[in-house]
């Protein structure tokens, strides 16, 4: 579905690469995180699959990028927006209309979506998103984590193949989170959508992700499963990574020979790994 050969891209007005020599295949149906640190190239990588870059962000490109059979230098934007969707990580810079209603209509509009369909669309997509009440909202008047799920809505509302999301939740509290989480997850199971994902809040993250990468200074340094990704927390601090308690507290435990289990990715499960530790 998505493979990134040999691909290095340097932004016009920078000295060096925002990515260097990125080999990557993600197959249909996968839930993939991005982690590193700030600068690590998650964000330019995200805009290699969807287009950005290299018909809106211009530079110096090697190697290639092909997703859903097409190559990202001879297919424009809208030809690949058919088949990936987008969540940046300025939910203002995506909004282009006046009202909710009318953001997540826009696209499908202009993606000739049925007129009969379009309103079934937008009620499924704002209910996922969990904003059915603010679907007669002006869009200027919205705070930034609603406006943050309103971008979401609108991008699962095309049903594309693919969703890449750069760092989401950046404006919504834990609850927010966890819903667009648990949205994620239910596209990706339900309807085999491959969500790339950058996140800041990791632990959140390990909980939905199979699979995870991480990057430092263009590079991508470790691409395993998430499970083994928490294993070696030690790299992820290495990296600058902030590493979630509980992984930290599993390897403190593991190191002092008391525990040797499945690494905790939620609080519940380093609650039982606890109480497996403490047991008389």
């Amino acid at each position: 579905m998505i493979s990134i050969k040999d691909y290095t891209f340097q932004y016009g007005d920078t000295e060096q690469p925002a990515l260097k020599g990125i080999n990557l295949h993600i197959e249909k149906g996968e839930f993939v995180g991005i982690i590193g640190p700030s600068g690590a190239g998650k964000s330019t990588l995200l805009s290699s699959i969807n287009g950005i870059v290299p018909h809106y962000y211009t530079g110096d490109f090697y190697g290639s990028v092909t997703v859903c059979g097409l190559d990202t230098v001879n297919s424009g934007c809208v030809a690949l927006s058919r088949h990936v969707g987008s969540v940046l990580q300025d939910p203002e810079a995506q909004i282009v209309t006046s009202y909710v209603e009318d953001e997540i209509a826009f696209s499908l509009e202009n993606f000739n979506v049925p007129a009969g369909e379009i309103d079934m669309r937008i009620t499924e997509a704002l209910e996922l998103s969990g904003i059915p009440h603010l679907r007669k909202r002006d869009t200027a008047g919205l705070s930034g984590g609603q406006k943050q799920r309103v971008v979401v809505a609108a991008a699962i509302a095309l049903r594309p193949e693919i969703l890449v999301l750069d760092e989401p939740t950046s404006e919504l509290d834990p609850m927010g989170s966890q819903m667009i989480f648990e949205t994620l997850a239910k596209l990706n199971q339900d309807h085999n959508m491959t969500i790339i994902i950058v996140e800041q809040k990791i632990m959140l993250l390990s909980h939905f992700s199979k699979r995870m990468i991480t990057m430092v200074d263009g590079e991508i340094m470790t691409d395993m499963s998430t499970i083994d990704t928490l294993k070696e927390s030690w790299r992820l601090i290495e990296m600058g990574i902030n590493c979630p308690r509980v992984v930290s507290l599993a390897r403190m435990l593991e190191e002092e020979g008391l525990y040797n289990g499945t690494y905790p990715r939620t609080v519940e499960e380093a609650a039982t790994m606890v109480r497996e530790v403490t047991r008389p």
